[in-house]
């Protein structure tokens, strides 16, 4: 289905390669644009959402790693395999340094670029997958399921105002949340009290020691603190 593939684009401003790339890797299952420059990148980031970039380090006006530069200035970190001419170890360890994912010498096999397009995009989507998670000793909170999994994938039930308080908590690790921000966001502005029963409740099912939290922790005269592992 179309909406399973991934999405990338190809940076070169050498009209041949960039025509058999954009045909080798649609033949692969990826969903393909083409760019003949920086400034036409520019342009299709602005539109579209992709998951791998492969940008060439030899172009006018806009070098490749003069691009990738902005990118990562920008907090863009799609990944980016940079292709070149060049064979100098200073210029891979320069791209790399820069923010590349990796880096491929020009002339390339087709299929070895493929193997480390897919390679890139299964590290991608494992960080995303971790990111989307908490850990709380052998406890394990989805937040992107709103799940809360003990370590046999059974679901542990939550109230609709627990799993507001994971999903707010736990977007932030490691970040003090007063109790009148968690009771605005809970509607119980009224009552600071609400917030810590709550919490008191919430901590029950996720700490092994309830009256000594490791994970949701108070933090005196501040509010309240998630940490994950």
């Amino acid at each position: 289905m179309a909406e399973d593939k991934k999405h990338l684009l190809v940076v070169d401003d050498d009209t041949r390669l960039r025509s058999l790339l954009q045909r080798y890797l649609r033949e692969q299952g990826f969903l393909v644009s083409a760019a003949e420059n920086a400034e036409r990148a520019k342009d299709f980031l602005s539109l579209y959402t992709f998951d791998l970039l492969i940008v060439d380090i030899m172009m006018p006006k806009i070098s490749g790693t003069e691009f990738l530069r902005g990118l990562r200035a920008e907090k863009n970190n799609v990944p980016v395999i940079l292709l070149t001419a060049m064979g100098d170890v200073s210029d891979r360890v320069n791209g790399l340094e820069i923010g590349a994912d990796d880096y491929v010498a020009k002339p390339f096999e087709p299929k070895e670029l493929v193997l480390r397009i897919n390679n890139i995009l299964k590290r991608a989507f494992e960080v995303k997958e971790q990111a989307n998670r908490l850990i709380f000793h052998d406890i394990c909170y989805d937040l992107s399921r709103g799940e809360l999994i003990d370590s046999k994938g059974n679901v542990i039930h939550i109230t609709p105002v627990e799993r507001v308080l994971l999903n707010l908590l736990g977007k932030t690790p490691g970040e003090v949340h007063s109790r009148e921000e968690l009771a605005e966001v809970l509607g119980s502005s009224e009552s600071l009290r609400t917030v810590d029963v709550q919490i008191t409740r919430l901590r029950k099912k996720i700490e092994t020691d309830t009256k000594n939290p490791r994970y949701l922790q108070t933090i005196r005269g501040k509010g309240y603190m998630l940490i994950s592992e």
